[in-house]
């Protein structure tokens, strides 16, 4: 069992979709269901018994003890994050609560379940955080694609918050 935060945005629900096609293991699948979130993309798995969706935040730490307690996930991806430029230009507050704190309380919840599994359990558990290249500024056309190697540059709201959360 793995647990998916945001899957049911763009890039998160194709992971979902991807995850269950190519094996058996299930998902649960945690979204809030912003304006960025579609149910819509998920419908192929309506019925599915490895695919248990959960409207709620990353922020509820409430929610994701119990989610993690019931399901016992052997790893955490995750997806959630408020994620449009403009919108974080507009009203940057979506974005330090999603993206700084919301993850800050995912790593938290996460934290105090990893520490109370077996030691096998722990060697082999899990977390992905996906983050976003925007971390690292803006690239002109002719210049080289960012790595790993390159220094933070984040020039908005959206961009800090996700270099906050990294």
């Amino acid at each position: 069992m793995i647990l998916v935060t945001g899957g049911a945005g763009f890039i998160g629900a194709n992971f979902v979709l991807d995850w269950i096609a190519q094996g058996n293991e299930p998902v649960v699948n945690l979204d809030k269901l912003t304006y960025a979130g579609n149910l819509e993309t998920l419908a192929s798995l309506k019925g599915n018994a490895n695919h248990v969706f959960v409207q709620g935040d990353i922020g509820d730490s409430a929610l994701l003890d119990r989610l993690l307690a019931e399901h016992k996930p052997r790893a955490v991806v995750n997806f959630a994050a408020e994620s449009h430029v403009d919108r974080s230009i507009h009203g940057p507050e979506d974005f330090v609560q999603t993206n700084v704190l919301g993850t800050f309380r995912l790593l938290e919840s996460v934290r105090g379940y990893w520490n109370a599994l077996p030691a096998d359990q722990k060697a082999a558990f899990r977390f992905l955080h996906v983050s976003t290249d925007e971390v690292y500024g803006s690239l002109s056309k002719t210049d080289p694609a960012f790595t790993e190697e390159n220094k933070y540059e984040p020039n908005s709201p959206y961009s800090a918050s996700k270099a906050a959360s990294d």
